[in-house]
């Protein structure tokens, strides 16, 4: 199949198929909201519009990229958001990059949003839904983000092969530069990052479900979607990589 690879600024048109990537963080962290609980995610614009979307209904949890900030409940960290109780919360998320991205094809008929620790479901969700060729929105380092890229390359492969093995894609990911700032910045203790962050964003197939964008009113709001099972597999099934090794 003739998949397509684009950074978000790349992109022409309305794509009938998308899936926009962004693996250190924002969809691991999305991936972990849901999996502790939420029941959406809005994704702002802004980091106002996010702030203004808290204030209007009170019970949403806001989170950002970097460090804490006022008005702002959390960061966009896997280890920090996994430890957060959010059932029936709506998140509203703003990042750089992958809620940048998301935003950008959210008109497009398909779009879902991903990381490794949802590529396996995200490839059974095209596959059963017959989607055809897609366009993956690379969306760290204006499309050039290896991390992304290589989770982008092995949901593809996914696509034509359920037995793909992780293992490579997840080594070119463990070797990227976004792995390395975010070593770097738990070195210097950055507030914002917690010791199993990159762990975390290296686990394939942590989660059982797909993560679909589409526009509710005038909002864009992601929610977890039911993804089928391979035939060999029990819910939930995890593919856990020997970390050390990559």
């Amino acid at each position: 199949m003739d998949h397509r690879y684009a950074g978000t600024a790349e992109l022409t048109g309305t794509p009938r198929v998308a899936v926009v990537v962004d693996v250190m963080r924002a969809f691991t962290v999305a991936a972990w909201a849901f999996a502790r609980g939420a029941a959406r995610i809005v994704l702002a614009a802004s980091e106002g519009e996010a702030l203004d979307l808290k204030r209007t209904r009170p019970g949403r949890l806001a989170l950002k990229d970097g460090a804490p900030a006022p008005g702002f409940d959390t960061v966009n960290s896997p280890g920090i958001i996994r430890a957060s109780d959010l059932r029936g919360r709506t998140v509203v998320q703003k990042t750089t990059a992958g809620t940048v991205g998301a935003r950008a094809v959210a008109d497009a008929p398909l779009v879902l949003c991903a990381g490794f620790v949802v590529a396996e479901a995200t490839a059974r969700f095209l596959r059963a839904s017959g989607a055809g060729a897609v366009t993956f929105v690379v969306t760290g380092e204006q499309g050039r983000a290896a991390e992304d890229l290589a989770c982008a390359e092995y949901i593809a492969h996914r696509l034509d092969d359920d037995t793909a093995d992780p293992a490579p894609y997840l080594r070119r990911a463990a070797a990227s530069r976004a792995a390395a700032d975010l070593a770097e910045g738990l070195r210097l203790g950055y507030r914002g990052v917690h010791p199993d962050d990159v762990a975390l964003c290296l686990e394939a197939g942590r989660f059982p479900f797909a993560m679909r964008v589409r526009r509710e009113d005038s909002l864009v709001v992601l929610r977890p979607t039911a993804a089928p099972h391979r035939s060999s597999d029990g819910p939930g099934a995890l593919f856990s990589p020997l970390l050390a090794t990559l």
